[in-house]
């Protein structure tokens, strides 16, 4: 997925939390609701996030230079693993604390139509967001199945806000059962495991992102069918005998890093194994536009083949 698809994906998520934060924080302090104040926290959370990852997809479109020769492609990817540690650390960990402290201190809410209000004016701008988020996933990812795209995406920003609005959507609704339950029973403490469940739900999703992006920062391969064109495209050329490696890199979710070991035709000469590489280089980049930098080695044949790797 491109840069600004992913940048409309999360201006959505943005415009939505942000008003949903302040609609769920009315209401907690209207009706003194643990599950409403987690979450209005939830939302604020997720706003943050979306600002964070804003800043990620800027400072990953920064050229290269001395200090960075192969640009900052990664950014993208440290920013996201920032926002799992952030939905751990701060929407999970407020929420569970929140609804603990509820459990011990219960209290009765008031006015509790607000909440209804409220959480059904949530769903409406946090389900448009998902909806939203949910279309560009389902264009990148064709037939693939859910699991399978988040793991070859290699843009790791739209999965974010998707996870995110998902966790969003489902903490919408145990909020929603939890206040029920409480009113209908007239106990408050299922006020504070709602809390609770929200913030167990926010861990959840926080470990599966920081899953997710942990590979990408520390260096994904290309996915295995462009690694397999790669191969073919270098044992084309009529200089090169044999290939012995390729390695690839993703060094952003549009930056390819590609290094090749091939084995040269003893017959040919050192102009024509330049005019090979050159030759090579552009081949690979015009099939392949996402691959910037290829770095081509002249080595004797290896045998047996090893895999190629990352």
């Amino acid at each position: 997925m491109s840069t600004s698809a992913s940048k409309k994906v999360i201006y959505a998520a943005l415009a939505g939390n942000t008003l949903i934060a302040v609609t769920k924080f009315i209401a907690a302090a209207m009706t003194g609701s643990a599950a409403m104040l987690s979450e209005g926290i939830h939302s604020v959370v997720d706003t943050g996030n979306q600002i964070l990852l804003l800043y990620g997809l800027w400072r990953s479109r920064r050229p290269a230079d001395a200090q960075f020769p192969f640009g900052h492609g990664k950014e993208v990817y440290f920013w996201s693993f920032v926002v799992a540690l952030m939905i751990f650390a701060v929407g999970a960990g407020v929420s569970i604390y929140q609804g603990v402290h509820r459990l011990i201190n219960p209290q009765h809410m008031e006015r509790v139509m607000v909440n209804y209000i409220v959480l059904g004016l949530a769903m409406v701008f946090e389900g448009a967001a998902w909806l939203f988020a949910v279309k560009e996933f389902s264009r990148i990812k064709g037939r693939r199945g859910f699991i399978e795209a988040v793991h070859r995406n290699k843009n790791p920003s739209v999965f974010v806000v998707l996870f995110e609005d998902s966790a969003a959507m489902l903490g919408l609704l145990v909020a929603l059962v939890g206040i029920t339950i409480g009113q209908l029973t007239g106990d408050p403490r299922w006020d504070g495991i709602a809390s609770i469940v929200i913030g167990l739900i926010l861990g959840g999703t926080a470990a599966w992102l920081a899953w997710e992006t942990k590979s990408l920062l520390v260096g994904e391969s290309a996915l295995p069918e462009v690694v397999s064109d790669i191969r073919r495209l270098a044992g084309e050329a009529p200089e090169v005998e044999h290939v012995n490696e390729v390695l690839t890199l993703h060094m952003g979710p549009e930056f390819i890093l590609v290094n090749l070991s091939v084995d040269f035709d003893n017959r040919v000469s050192g102009w024509q194994v330049e005019r090979a590489i050159w030759r090579l280089d552009r081949r690979i980049k015009e099939v392949h536009p996402l691959v910037k930098r290829v770095f081509i080695e002249g080595e004797a044949r290896r045998d047996p083949e090893p895999a190629d790797e990352a």
